[in-house]
């Protein structure tokens, strides 16, 4: 099938996107990368009257250290946050995961923005970002706001994104030198969704663990933070009785659907098995 009709906007600044927003409400959709938007039009899923594609607007595009944290504007695609050398070297778990999101021919065009902001619990990215404790900062006609990831994501789809606003960037604490990370994920084949997949960022010292994040991705309607999980695992080396309340803690949070990929226990235990590998992965780098 092929979209309906549709009028084609390419603003220059987030002003006149904004504007264009307001101008024609309801009826006009970001085109941020395009990779979720244009199949679901082509589907008849998805059928805007107006397409305000955002690839024109430069203030939304880069990666900046700035302080103790990062900020990467929201337009930045995929393949960036692959080659960017200032990732690699901080927040290595973006790299990592962004280099499991599709193939190739999707994250050229594929935006950080557009795997955040639209709410579909399969995308891998926003679950790195619970993990990570970012910021998503938002420009609308009504000025500046910022959400945390751990308060935006409320459904399937369903997010704390407000009428006429544009995501503009993503601001992460940096973690200390030294820590330990991992993005597990199982699928069918390259390209598709997770069937179950994990993030983990820690910290160690000692032999142990003294800070730890876990996230999970494509387990519920939305990104999972497994905080019980996390709190299970400091303070211990990984030892089994931790590590096996850890994954119970995971697997009772988790909530994924029956489908294609796996029965409801399935994908529970695989995501737990997930968990795991990620947490194994994380300490092991944190000692090396």
């Amino acid at each position: 099938m092929i979209p309906g009709p549709f009028s084609y906007h390419r603003p220059k600044t987030v002003a006149e996107a904004t504007g264009l927003l307001a101008q024609y409400a309801d009826g006009a959709s970001l085109l941020a990368g395009g990779q979720s938007l244009i199949p679901m039009m082509k589907l008849r899923l998805a059928a805007p009257e107006h397409l305000v594609d955002m690839a024109a607007i430069a203030e939304l595009k880069g990666i900046e250290r700035q302080g103790d944290s990062l900020n990467i504007g929201a337009m930045t695609t995929q393949h960036e946050l692959i080659s960017s050398r200032l990732i690699a070297e901080t927040l290595p778990i973006i790299r990592e995961t962004a280099l499991q999101v599709a193939d190739p021919q999707v994250r050229y065009l594929g935006t950080l923005g557009g795997n955040l902001a639209n709410g579909d619990p399969g995308n891998d990215l926003p679950a790195v970002m619970l993990c990570l404790d970012a910021t998503y900062r938002w420009l609308g006609a009504a000025g500046e706001r910022k959400v945390k990831a751990r308060e935006f994501y409320k459904g399937a789809y369903a997010t704390a994104l407000a009428e006429g606003e544009i995501m503009a960037s993503i601001d992460i604490p940096l973690p200390p030198s030294g820590h330990g990370f991992a993005y597990d994920k199982l699928k069918r084949k390259i390209g598709d969704y997770a069937t179950a997949a994990a993030a983990v960022v820690l910290t160690a010292a000692g032999g142990k663990i003294t800070s730890c994040s876990i996230a999970l991705s494509n387990l519920a309607d939305t990104p999972l933070l497994a905080q019980a999980a996390a709190t299970a695992v400091r303070g211990t080396s990984l030892e089994a009785p931790a590590l096996g309340v850890a994954l119970e803690a995971a697997r009772a949070i988790m909530a994924p659907a029956a489908d294609t990929r796996g029965s409801i226990e399935y994908r529970t235990y695989v995501g737990g098995v997930m968990v795991e590998r990620a947490l194994k992965r994380a300490f092991a780098r944190s000692q090396s």
